[in-house]
């Protein structure tokens, strides 16, 4: 029973992943989930859990709502984003109930287009460094030894702002030999951070069917109770008095949140997973204000995946592949329209799909 439950405290902190696939830029907090009964071997010496995710996508079909704006491609106007990052986490199991983890993400990030450098060439920014930090414990609601068929995990934790959330770069305002450059604030969706401290609350549940089928899932909600970080959306310009009267000269701090839900079938050392993920940027945060330029929006992915054991490491990737992208309409969208009387929704780049590439290991 001890070794079930040591395997399943494994299984769900192996990794926390959570990043939209686009401009709706959601950060790094949180993901993949292995097989109820990964290897058993030496299981009850495990203190420590080490782990290491990369994830990469390339963002870059624009949608209003749900409505791809197929001519940005057409036109060669869309936004591009080529998105690294490297989320490591290292997890201490205390007892049978309780557990404390640590997630370090470092991360890499190319934008490319036209409008942020005078809109006549293509030119990039980049940004790359330390992501937001977080800090959670985690304790099962019930009893593992009396309750190794279905468990509820629930976790709470701090994300702290030590990623660069005014991070700079250089932009062109004309094209041709004679450009002339300045430097500002790159786009939010490739900022290392959001620059405010946030609280984590999750739920992390399994129930076996048998030795070899198991399902899950996973809920995790991060707040934000900073409105705005102050980093101006003007890539070095000066915004207009319009600008600042939707609230959108400014930078938002946005809450954030996944859902999660699928099986996993053992074959062997291999674990074949396949299950469905909901990220979502809401417009309204749960507490604090929720002006200040943001990209709201949800994604709905299919999330097939696949984990090899070896002794004490796991080895796994997963595929998320969109199957829904809807950019909703923001809070300054919102004033805006009330302001000119013209409806107004923004727009943002997504990608097709992700992929999330890592190992865990226990000792």
């Amino acid at each position: 029973m001890k070794k079930i439950f040591l395997i399943l405290i494994i299984c769900l902190l192996v990794n926390r992943t959570v990043n939209a696939q686009g401009c709706v830029a959601i950060r790094g907090a949180g993901g993949a989930t292995c097989s109820l009964m990964d290897h058993m071997k030496n299981i009850d010496t495990s203190k420590w859990l080490f782990s290491a995710n990369t994830r990469y996508f390339k963002s870059f079909r624009h949608f209003v709502g749900t409505v791809e704006q197929k001519q940005r491609q057409a036109l060669g106007t869309e936004v591009i984003n080529h998105t690294f990052s490297m989320d490591y986490g290292i997890t201490r199991i205390l007892n049978k109930t309780w557990s404390i983890a640590l997630y370090v993400p470092i991360i890499a990030n190319t934008r490319s287009s036209l409008y942020e450098h005078g809109g006549l060439a293509r030119h990039e920014t980049h940004s790359f460094g330390l992501g937001d930090i977080r800090v959670a414990g985690y304790a099962w609601l019930l009893d593992p030894e009396t309750h190794s068929k279905f468990n509820i995990q629930a976790g709470l934790g701090i994300k702290f702002a030590t990623g660069d959330y005014k991070y700079i770069d250089r932009f062109y305002t004309a094209a041709g030999t004679a450009a002339t450059t300045v430097l500002g604030p790159v786009d939010q969706s490739i900022q290392l951070g959001d620059g405010g401290t946030g609280f984590t609350t999750e739920l992390n549940a399994y129930y076996a069917i048998n030795h070899k089928l198991n399902l899950y899932g996973n809920f995790y909600y991060l707040l934000n109770p900073r409105e705005q970080n102050g980093v101006s959306t003007q890539r070095g310009g000066t915004p207009s008095a319009a600008t600042i009267s939707y609230t959108s000269d400014v930078m938002s701090v946005p809450d954030q949140y996944l859902i999660r839900a699928g099986a996993n079938y053992q074959i062997n050392k291999f674990t074949f997973s396949g299950g469905a993920r909901f990220e979502c940027i809401p417009v309204h945060d749960l507490i604090g204000g929720s002006e200040g330029f943001r990209r709201p929006g949800q994604v709905l992915t299919l999330e097939p995946g696949i984990t090899y054991t070896m002794n004490r490491c796991n080895v796994y990737a997963y595929l998320p592949i969109a199957v829904m992208r809807n950019r909703t309409q923001s809070v300054p969208d919102k004033i805006k329209t009330d302001l000119t009387g013209v409806y107004s929704q923004g727009d943002a780049a997504f990608a097709d799909y992700s992929v999330n590439i890592g190992f865990s290991i226990r000792f």
